[in-house]
């Protein structure tokens, strides 16, 4: 029974990596699409999106599954349950993903951003790619040290997020409250992303020591 047990935890955790790296991917592709305005592109990202609800489905599934046979108590109960957890930010991350990419498909072909905070945005999106990056590593091999790193990574996004509002709300903006809205709203889904990987990592922390992550 207890290496049946131990099996089924390492296809949950198989299957958060699988989401981790499919979700890392759609941010990815969703902001080559975004910047290039390439909206076969974000339609595509979009269409994908489903591949990781159905990853989500299947780690419910496995979780109620273990929860049901084995009635796992003390440190297994956390190790399920915190996967579950993961598993819905991750989830919440591909939506976001999805998010991006549809606001490049609707402005398709016309650029979403403009060139005043095209070279932001980037910057948010590679600040998102290295902390999805992180929480795909530390899912892979849990380590309570780097997954506590993720809040620190974030501290950039957050700065970057800041920075993009400077520009919308500044007196050079001349491409009207469309634009600026998308971009605040494009700003918002990175600086989200970015915050479910952050939670992600925090859980992770739990699994790992049984104590939350200080904030």
């Amino acid at each position: 029974m207890r290496d049946e047990f131990r099996g089924d935890l390492i296809e949950v955790g198989r299957l958060l990596v699988s989401m981790a790296e499919g979700v890392r991917t759609a941010m990815r592709n969703a902001t080559t699409a975004l910047l290039d305005a390439d909206g076969a592109a974000a339609a595509a990202v979009v269409a994908r999106d489903d591949e990781t609800d159905e990853l989500y489905r299947q780690v419910e599934e496995k979780v109620r599954q273990l929860l049901a046979r084995q009635a796992p108590v003390a440190s297994d109960l956390r190790l399920v349950v915190t996967a579950l957890h993961v598993a819905a930010d991750i989830e919440r991350m591909g939506d976001l993903a999805a998010h991006v990419a549809k606001t490049a498909k609707r402005r398709s072909p016309a650029p979403a951003v403009p060139p005043e905070a095209a070279g932001i945005v980037e910057q948010m999106a590679q600040v998102a790619d290295r902390i999805a990056g992180k929480i795909t590593m530390v899912l892979s091999a849990p380590d309570a040290i780097r997954a506590a790193e993720l809040e620190r990574d974030d501290d950039a996004m957050d700065d970057l997020h800041r920075e993009l509002f400077v520009v919308l709300l500044g007196p050079g903006w001349a491409h009207g409250v469309e634009a600026a809205i998308d971009c605040a709203l494009l700003g918002r889904f990175y600086e989200r992303y970015a915050d479910h990987a952050v939670n992600a990592g925090g859980h992770v922390v739990f699994m790992v020591t049984g104590e939350q992550l200080a904030t």
